[in-house]
């Protein structure tokens, strides 16, 4: 009787399972291989330079390597220009929506590229700091560490590690929601805790960098996650348009929305190194191998601002008069804590990471303005400012005492006299970063200074220009010091650079001129009006 009975019931059930198999298919994603190839490239090449690690020998390994990442650098840049310059390319959404390939990601695609070529090539080098400026497998400045170094013995994993976080960067800036760009977040990070304590010289400095990097980024990216969660309770999704529309038309509480929110922004601030977020970045910019401080202060940049550029025009741009009174304040408060705070530093790599907080602020002017020109001057600063700030630091490794480079500002003394190329290159770096006209830091400024007045935040806009006065001071000292001061008799020595230091300096320095100069081609290019929403 049992069965019998169950036999109805049993034939429902399949006869019900068949209907909705046959009305419930599920439809793979599409995805546009073309749009995305760019950052694809660099992560395929990064599992490639992961093989090669474990396949070729030690011997072969620095050369295949470094040709690798520069192949993949190069056939990105093909795959973008040939996307970016296509009659038939429309701003879209690929990977069930999760990614938005539109003009902002382009011109952020393209400014990575840029300045990652650049700080490959310091990563690269290998004439400057002998055997290279990264962890080998002997202790440094011992007999057998010079031994080794013509054999340029130097881990080369150094450059798998970069190509993960250059994808990381990637996709973080064009992440259309916010698990996505969780994910990328930690994939940009990751590789950059480890490559930060990987220095050659001053080992327990770095790895000490690395590790308050690594703890301070984690509790970052924690709060980040509890910001997303909070936004997900809010709108039921963690897509920005859904979001948006959610917070635009909702009787619900706004406390979710708006404590998600300031979650959100610390995550990102705290890698953009925007203060008050900015702890980790004087330490971590000072103990970290230079190459690897000038892939942060540029192409991290760039990175954390294109997110935080994303967020805030599409998933919050309705709520602006809610939020931005609190971003008035992170900009002030940045802007004086870089400004302030370099003013009475000693150590030249610490003075360009609380120069690159001050920075910082000043492209915030730009972001949260949320109008055309706003984001056009924040994507041109992001720009001209990586393309000065990596031809710094590839200046800075080559002046050198018997230590390794010689960071203390009373050692660059004389310099001029020593050295008077170098010396002016560096002086035409400082201009540009004190905001010099004829220089691109002039224009960078003027286009967010710009943007602000244009979008009713004259004070803020005030405050901008006077702590861009106040910074000029600290960037004339070190010009005076190296053309109005004695050298010492035991100074530095100038490296002669090799030819990938030479070629990264260049391109960061003819950069920096030329964005000065004539720089309507790229302000038109930054010219991008909105992101896809």
């Amino acid at each position: 009787m049992i069965m019998t009975a169950d036999v109805p019931i049993t034939q429902a059930l399949l006869a019900q399972g068949s209907v909705l198999a046959q009305d419930d298919t599920v439809h793979a994603p599409s995805v546009a291989y073309g749009a995305i190839s760019p950052m694809l490239v660099l992560l395929g090449a990064a599992c490639l330079g992961v093989l090669v690690e474990a396949f070729v020998p030690r011997s072969s390994r620095w050369a295949a390597q470094v040709g690798l990442t520069l192949l993949a650098l190069l056939v990105s840049g093909v795959a973008l220009a040939v996307y970016a310059s296509g009659s038939t390319r429309v701003d879209m959404s690929t990977l069930a929506g999760t990614v938005a390939v539109d003009r902002p990601t382009l011109f952020l695609w393209g400014t990575l590229l840029v300045l990652a070529a650049a700080s490959v090539l310091l990563i690269a080098d290998r004439s400057v700091e002998p055997g290279g400026a990264f962890l080998s497998d002997t202790t440094a400045g011992t007999v057998l560490d010079r031994v080794q170094a013509g054999a340029r013995s130097t881990h080369t994993e150094v450059f798998p590690l970069t190509l993960f976080s250059l994808g990381g960067m990637m996709a973080f800036v064009a992440a259309n929601d916010l698990l996505t760009m969780f994910v990328a977040l930690e994939v940009l990070s990751l590789p950059l805790y480890l490559l930060t304590g990987l220095a050659r010289r001053r080992q327990l400095l770095s790895q000490e960098a690395s590790l308050k990097y690594f703890l301070l980024g984690a509790f970052a990216s924690a709060i980040f996650l509890y910001g997303l969660a909070l936004l997900y309770g809010y709108a039921g999704s963690v897509r920005l348009a859904d979001i948006a529309k959610a917070a635009s038309g909702t009787d619900r509480s706004d406390t979710l929305l708006f404590a998600g929110l300031a979650l959100l922004l610390v995550g990102l601030c705290f890698k953009a190194s925007i203060g008050p977020f900015h702890t980790w970045t004087p330490d971590v910019y000072q103990g970290a191998p230079t190459p690897v401080t000038a892939l942060m202060s540029a192409c991290t940049k760039v990175a954390a601002f294109g997110a935080l550029l994303r967020v805030l025009n599409v998933a919050f741009e309705g709520t602006r008069w809610d939020w931005r009174p609190v971003m008035w304040v992170v900009a002030i408060l940045s802007m004086l804590i870089g400004t302030i705070i370099a003013l009475t530093q000693t150590d030249m790599k610490r003075m360009l990471a609380y120069s690159s907080v001050a920075h910082a602020g000043f492209i915030l002017v730009g972001t949260i303005a949320l109008t055309p020109q706003g984001l056009s001057g924040s994507l041109f600063y992001l720009l001209a400012y990586g393309l000065t700030v990596i031809a710094a630091f590839g200046v800075v490794t080559l002046v050198r005492d018997s230590r390794g480079e010689a960071a203390h500002l009373s050692q660059w003394s004389g310099l001029g006299k020593r050295s008077p190329i170098v010396a002016g290159v560096f002086s035409l770096l400082m201009l540009s970063m004190a905001g010099v006209p004829l220089t691109a830091g002039f224009i960078g400024k003027f286009a967010v200074f710009s943007a602000g007045l244009q979008d009713g935040m004259a004070p803020l806009v005030v405050v901008g220009v006077l702590m861009s006065a106040i910074a000029a001071f600290f960037y004339l000292r070190v010009i005076v010091l190296m053309f109005f001061s004695e050298p010492a008799a035991d100074g530095p020595t100038v490296t002669v650079p090799g030819v990938f230091t030479t070629v990264a300096i260049s391109i960061g320095v003819i950069g920096t001129v030329l964005l000065g100069v004539v720089p309507g081609p790229v302000l038109d290019l930054s010219a991008v009006h909105s992101f896809l929403s």
